[in-house]
């Protein structure tokens, strides 16, 4: 069993500083490279599905549009709950492109704050609010629907196409000046704290960090391997720390804490009593 940990430990622990790497060759996979274009399926990141290189569609722009239909969407639910359940905030951590372009802005060099852990509940607003409520009751002309607010629709879609109309000589459809102003902020506050759409607006998140205390892998911290030093809460870019505690809902997992000994990832499907 000792040895089974130590196992887990260093594997998590020299696969963290290639995570990028790992992001990175999910980002081919998401920009479809056979070009395959299966929009009617939905994907488990928040990638949107009108970006010219988006190989599904994204659960967030689903659940939207399904709720201005009145319509439950039992397959984007169904990828969620299974997204979810096996491996909850690992998708945000290691799996998004939008996290991934995040992560890259933050590499500007600039001071760093961590916000407070209460701007986290944000997400839930925004989900139950523009995600759920606002189609659901004003449908999605409203200028409210999520998707006329996306940063992620901004960056992926609404950019490409613009820069693309002004190349073919069309007549070229602006983003909107709400759609461009969010996401110029986000960018901003990307360059002094790290992840702020994930950390406080991400709809998708919320779904996802939810399950981070009984998702098939999670992080555990060892009752004997952890001497309280605090090591763990400095390595958390997040202001989570795995002893805040372990699995907090703000955590994408990114694996940054598992340098610290007592810090494991584990399973379900291991009875481990020396863990927390």
């Amino acid at each position: 069993m000792a040895m089974a940990k130590k196992k887990s430990k260093s594997i998590a622990a020299r696969l963290a500083p290639r995570r990028i790497w790992i992001q990175l060759m999910f980002l081919v996979i998401w920009l479809d490279p056979l070009m395959l274009r299966l929009h009617g399926m939905c994907g488990p990141v928040f990638h949107c599905y009108s970006c010219p290189l988006a190989l599904f569609s994204c659960p967030i722009g689903v659940l939207a549009n399904f709720s201005a239909l009145h319509v439950f969407p039992f397959i984007a639910v169904g990828v969620l709950a299974l997204a979810g359940a096996l491996l909850g905030g690992f998708v945000c951590g290691w799996l998004c492109p939008f996290g991934l372009f995040q992560d890259v802005v933050a590499k500007v060099p600039a001071p760093k704050f961590t916000l407070p852990g209460w701007m986290g509940y944000f997400r839930y607003v925004v989900l139950g609010a523009l995600v759920l409520a606002i189609p659901y009751w004003l449908g999605k002309d409203h200028a409210l629907f999520i998707c006329r607010l996306c940063p992620a629709g901004a960056l992926e879609a609404a950019f490409p196409n613009t820069f693309r109309q002004a190349i073919a000589g069309e007549t070229v459809i602006w983003p909107t000046v709400t759609k461009m102003s969010i996401f110029g902020v986000l960018v901003v506050a990307m360059l002094f704290t790290y992840r702020p759409w994930c950390a406080v607006l991400c709809p998708l998140g919320a779904v996802y960090t939810l399950c981070n205390s009984f998702s098939l892998f999670y992080l555990r911290v060892r009752k004997g391997g952890c001497n309280a030093c605090g090591r763990c809460e400095t390595l958390c870019r997040y202001g989570t720390g795995p002893c805040r505690p372990a699995n907090d809902r703000r955590c994408i997992r990114c694996l940054d804490c598992t340098a610290c000994s007592g810090v494991v990832v584990t399973s379900v499907f291991e009875r481990d009593s020396d863990a927390t």
